[in-house]
């Protein structure tokens, strides 16, 4: 048990938890119409969906089936620890893998974040991926699955992913968990906060207290730092016009209000037949089919083109995985780094028992810890 102390940004300290968390988590690996081969070394199989079930290598099995064999077992292109189920749901083939709770931690910080980085980077790294996994399982646990293996949550590619030294980071922080009044907080993250991170409510309209805006200038070497991309006029009315905003010939877009930290809020697309402000969810799906990295950008308008400057990627809510990498170079301990962008949190060694009620502080549709971004 680590001493509690008080660190710069918000108190960080250590307890026992009060509850516990389960020994392995359910991941969704692969949910399609496709067949997928999945399997240990010594025997992979072909699996397909039909209406009566599920079929293997053309032999109709019902409705769930898990591989022979004590693994590693290859589901597509991935090889996984742990045990394999996959079942038939409406016409679908998902594929579930259950994987020790350090296992998962172990090779998420490798999936999130680059393996070279420093340790204390990578053990920050680890009780985040750690803390939002327990947040999920909690709110999913009539569901048949916690998380999904890709950035819709965080990335899980299996032993891939594994090293070392996200081995080592696992180890080393083996049963922590950050929480607010004793229950593990989303632990969201992002690549690039371009100079200040966002609140909740700024990104999905509920704010919560350990997500706030907290000043990150140590990002200078972070590739998306600083960002440019440009439109042609014609382009950019071809763009919108797919996203279901037709306003006639573009005439202008510019930004009409920012968020706390200066991202934006809200967009006005002005055109010959109409103007159309753009806010919340339909703002983020025109930011996303723009290509944008982040929502912390300028418009700048010239007589053919509309460029779009910005700094950072991803949300911005939470811990910047850039902001991490270049505390941790400059000597910041692990837990320094938490509380500095989940400030009012604690550190909670969770001992491994089982969650004794669901979270109930974040009931919004957020499912991703990173929202999507690739780092």
């Amino acid at each position: 048990m680590i001493a509690a102390a008080l660190v710069s940004g918000g108190s960080l300290g250590c307890a026992s938890a009060r509850a516990g968390s389960p020994t392995e988590v359910r991941v969704l690996i692969y949910d399609g119409t496709e067949p997928i081969r999945v399997g240990d070394s010594g025997a992979v199989q072909e699996v397909a969906v039909v209406a009566e079930g599920l079929v293997v290598d053309g032999r109709l099995v019902g409705e769930r089936w898990s591989p022979s064999g004590a693994g590693p077992f290859r589901v597509g292109s991935r090889k996984l620890r742990g045990r394999i189920t996959l079942r038939a749901d409406a016409g679908r083939v998902q594929v579930l893998n259950r994987i020790g709770l350090e296992d998962y931690v172990a090779s998420t910080v490798g999936g999130e974040m680059s393996a070279s980085w420093p340790r204390e980077a990578l053990r920050a790294q680890a009780v985040a991926a750690r803390t939002y996994v327990l947040h999920q399982a909690a709110k999913r646990r009539r569901s048949d699955w916690d998380v999904r293996a890709t950035a819709v949550s965080q990335v899980y590619r299996g032993i891939a992913a594994e090293s070392n030294e996200t081995r080592s980071a696992a180890r080393a922080t083996e049963s922590e968990v950050l929480t607010y009044r004793g229950e593990p907080i989303l632990a969201v993250f992002h690549s690039t906060a371009g100079g200040r991170t966002a609140t909740a409510g700024e990104v999905w309209g509920q704010d919560l207290p350990y997500l706030r805006v907290v000043e990150v200038d140590e990002e200078d070497e972070a590739p998306h730092t600083y960002w440019r991309t440009v439109f042609s006029r014609e382009d950019l009315q071809d763009v919108l016009g797919a996203a279901g905003i037709d306003v006639g010939v573009l005439r202008g877009v510019s930004v009409t209000r920012r968020t706390s930290s200066g991202r934006v809020e809200r967009i006005e697309v002005r055109g010959t037949t109409q103007v159309d402000e753009l806010r919340g969810s339909r703002l983020r799906s025109v930011v996303g089919s723009l290509g944008l990295r982040s929502t912390l950008f300028d418009v700048r308008t010239t007589a053919d083109e509309f460029a779009f400057v910005g700094s950072g990627f991803g949300h911005g809510v939470g811990m910047s995985q850039w902001g991490a990498r270049a505390l941790a170079e400059r000597g910041a301990s692990y837990q320094r780094i938490l509380a500095r962008f989940y400030p009012g949190t604690r550190l909670e060694n969770w001992n491994l028992r089982r969650i004794a009620a669901p979270a109930r502080l974040f009931d919004g549709s957020l499912q991703g810890a990173n929202g999507g971004e690739v780092r």
